[in-house]
């Protein structure tokens, strides 16, 4: 495609292998960008706090730019103050919806072409860009909260509090709350979570992440937290989940396909494990014919599952009874 350079910021290129768990890519693109080099040492530093965790542990990458000196907000957004941003010079960071076998994941903004209507994502191939009709990408961050990460020197303060005002720090709190629990520190989380809720009760990303913790405990919280967090944003895809785990959990089967249901409807490609545990549900509820197809989708979306052979045999057993 033939970009619209007047809205689109060039930025560096930062290779795959420098995702770190304390220093996530797309900071590390943006910290290049502003002209901040040599972060490796620190982020492998950070990381040696956290063992065997896949992904990145986004608060680490905050605070490793703000050591440097580099001034950042974590908000709710829109698309009106991407594009501004844009203008000024300025990448976002959003949260985005994942694919198959990944929940989530970070996009960096580099542009946007207001003649096709489309916004233009970074890619880390060389001469490469992503390109997303816009009608599509508010969709998808809707889905999580659309949460946005700024990133700028500390001379460019004045624009960006004009932008966004730092008032609200509940959406940061999300992410210190999602280190807390990759530390096992699940009191200090919902203690957190409860102080972002007091800040902003409308914070769904606080209320589902609450309500995904009560669950884990086995707390019958978990509900009312998931229906707060719908309330809000009735896209969440990850509330809707969640009462499909919570229902699960308490062996309620219909409940429970009403909401993993609900929330395939949301992104059907999102993540490919929703349709093993529907697929489970469907066999309680003695719909072989579901079951099958769930489970068949399971492993086409996830080609590599552990489970894989086990999934493959029920799905034989279930083509053997349906005859």
């Amino acid at each position: 495609m033939t970009l619209d350079n007047e809205h689109t910021l060039i930025l560096p290129l930062v290779e795959d292998k420098n995702d770190y768990v304390c220093l996530p890519l797309a900071i590390n693109v943006i910290l290049n960008y502003w002209g901040e080099y040599n972060l490796e040492r620190e982020a492998e530093e950070r990381s040696k706090k956290y063992n065997n965790i896949k992904g990145s542990i986004f608060i680490e990458g905050i605070e490793i730019a703000e050591r440097r000196g580099f001034l950042t907000n974590v908000h709710k957004s829109n698309l009106k103050e991407i594009k501004k941003k844009i203008d000024q010079g300025i990448p976002s960071i959003v949260i985005m919806p994942g694919l198959n076998e990944t929940i989530q994941h970070a996009t960096v903004i580099s542009g946007y072409d207001p003649s096709e209507s489309r916004i233009i994502t970074y890619v880390p191939e060389p001469d490469t860009v992503g390109s997303i009709p816009e009608k599509t990408f508010l969709e998808l961050w809707e889905q999580d909260g659309s949460i946005v990460i700024t990133i700028v020197p500390k001379d460019m303060k004045d624009i960006n509090d004009k932008d966004a005002p730092n008032t609200d720090a509940s959406y940061r709190m999300c992410f210190e709350c999602e280190r807390l629990l990759y530390t096992n520190k699940v009191t200090d989380a919902i203690e957190l979570l409860r102080k972002a809720i007091e800040i902003n009760n409308r914070n769904d990303l606080a209320l589902d992440m609450l309500g995904s913790i009560y669950n884990e405990i086995k707390s019958d919280e978990a509900k009312t937290y998931f229906q707060a967090s719908i309330k809000f944003n009735p896209k969440l895809y990850l509330s809707y989940r969640g009462l499909g785990n919570y229902y699960l959990r308490k062996e309620n089967y219909h409940l429970a396909e009403k909401y993993y249901s609900s929330a395939i409807s949301i992104n059907p490609n999102r993540f490919g494990p929703i349709y093993k545990n529907r697929g489970f549900i469907r066999l309680k509820l003695d719909d072989k014919n579901g079951a099958k197809s769930d489970f068949t989708t399971y492993l086409t979306q996830c080609p590599n599952a552990h489970d894989k052979n086990d999934i493959n045999l029920a799905i034989d057993e279930l083509s053997t009874s349906l005859r």
